[in-house]
């Protein structure tokens, strides 16, 4: 059994919900998917009852700081936890050559001795390129260049049981040279700033991002069977999940899910 918990489902800005992140759990392991903007990672891990000596895998999308400066704080925190004998073997943080090197040069700057002292021994950057493949937690992942024009980001397609697929394609719309990757997918995450209804009021556009029309088409046009909506604003919580929902309906027919924090879901 694969479970995908939602850890967080707010773009940069919020403050009314956590910075985009998730875990990707089974029998094997925990994989964690970004890590969110601050030490708040803390608490949400506390929350859903996730101890950091059970995470020896983080998968860094790109250095924006709503998604790296969680990071930061789970290298103190688990490296912390190593040193006091309370946590067995590695931590592996994957991510591409310069976000890898951008993270080690921000622990080595700022972080305990007795932290830094593990870089490379227990808490090791697995780097990768576009198109590369890693075995995590038992499953298959290829990673893949989004083609971001603000700063270089990878997503990944994961197969697990039985053939099926879930792919994240980072909090960026999914541009077409990686269709493929997507396409007939078990699941798919994609980024959804805001309604189109609302796009005069939160910019997506202007901002590189989707609406939740946008994304329900691209889903639709790719055969898509389960489609999360998240990395929203923050503004329209109360009403978030009704709108977006029927928003996306109108262009997609699989399921279309916008999750709170904390939700999680049977892949």
């Amino acid at each position: 059994m694969t479970k995908l918990r939602i850890l967080g489902t707010g773009n940069a800005q919020a403050v009314d919900c956590y910075n985009t992140c998730l875990t990707i759990e089974n029998e094997n392991g925990i994989m964690l998917v970004d890590a969110g903007g601050g030490n708040g990672i803390l608490k949400i891990l506390e929350i859903e009852s996730i101890d950091l000596s059970d995470i020896h895998h983080i998968f860094v999308t790109h250095a924006h700081t709503d998604h790296i400066f969680g990071v930061i704080w789970l290298i103190r925190r688990i490296g912390e936890t190593m040193s006091k004998g309370k946590m067995e073997g590695t931590l592996t943080i994957y991510a591409h050559k310069e976000l890898a090197d951008l993270i080690e040069y921000i622990s080595r700057s700022i972080l305990t001795k007795k932290v830094i002292s593990l870089i490379g021994d227990r808490i090791i950057f697995s780097v990768h390129e576009d198109g590369d493949e890693r075995t995590i937690i038992g499953n298959k992942f290829t990673v893949f260049d989004i083609g971001s024009t603000k700063m270089k980001q990878f997503g990944f397609r994961m197969e697990y049981e039985n053939g099926k697929v879930f792919v994240d394609p980072g909090d960026e719309p999914l541009l077409e040279k990686n269709y493929e990757i997507a396409r007939n997918a078990d699941w798919m995450t994609h980024e959804a700033f805001c309604t189109y209804e609302d796009r005069d009021r939160f910019k997506p556009y202007e901002k590189h991002h989707s609406t939740a029309m946008d994304a329900s088409k691209l889903a639709e046009s790719l055969g898509v069977k389960n489609l999360i909506l998240y990395h929203t604003e923050d503004k329209t919580l109360s009403t978030r999940k009704e709108r977006y929902t029927k928003e996306a309906k109108e262009y997609f027919s699989g399921n279309v899910y916008v999750p709170d924090d904390g939700d999680s879901f049977i892949l």
